[in-house]
């Protein structure tokens, strides 16, 4: 039995969707989270004392935070295998943690501020839209001469930064033309895994 608790509009949430589906594993996901509620219920609560999503429950064994998940995925099935060279297995952990700390948390106030909050602030969006520019600088300087994000293989790491990308490409703002990370976003976005994940409107 594998069962996975989240609501698809979560960025967070789309990965691990991806992962399971990239991997062609069965399961089932259960709505949770937003106007879902579920994430406070006490029986959630013993899954995931943080009452956020996305959960794993696979018999009997429960994890949470999107990316754990995308990496025990990365190690139980040969579709996500990490690579073998132990540097070119570093660069996919570095660009995987640099979607959590870095690009994902600079777009945040842009999102929060475009799809939640009742009087927009301006300012924030401004900055973060700044910030963010900063990272899909980066990404697109990386993705320049690349097919993936590392080496020739797809991998966790075009997941965690596709799932990003995403909401980055679709946020209703005015963005610089990034070629190479358009090339790329649109790669990974035609794959078949990738289809229930990125298959929802941004909200």
């Amino acid at each position: 039995m594998r069962r996975l608790w989240g609501r698809l509009t979560s960025v967070n949430v789309q990965k691990a969707v991806w992962g399971l589906d990239e991997a062609g594993l069965p399961y089932e996901r259960v709505a949770a989270g937003g106007a879902h509620g579920v994430v406070n219920d006490p029986g959630y609560r013993t899954l995931n004392p943080n009452g956020l999503v996305p959960t794993l429950e696979e018999d009997g064994f429960v994890l949470w935070e999107s990316n754990a998940i995308l990496r025990y995925l990365a190690a139980t099935s040969p579709a996500l295998a990490l690579p073998a060279d132990p540097r070119a297995r570093a660069h996919v952990e570095q660009w995987v943690d640099w979607q959590a700390t870095s690009f994902t948390p600079a777009m945040r106030d842009a999102f929060w501020q475009l799809y939640r909050a009742a009087a927009p602030d301006r300012a924030l969006i401004a900055a973060s839209l700044e910030k963010s520019e900063a990272m899909a600088a980066i990404l697109d300087r990386h993705l320049a001469e690349r097919t993936y994000m590392v080496g020739e293989g797809f991998s966790i790491a075009d997941i965690a930064l596709g799932c990003a990308a995403h909401r980055w490409l679709n946020l209703p703002a005015e963005r610089i033309e990034r070629p190479a990370l358009h090339r790329w976003y649109e790669r990974v976005a035609a794959r078949p895994g990738a289809a229930r994940a990125l298959g929802e409107p941004i909200a």
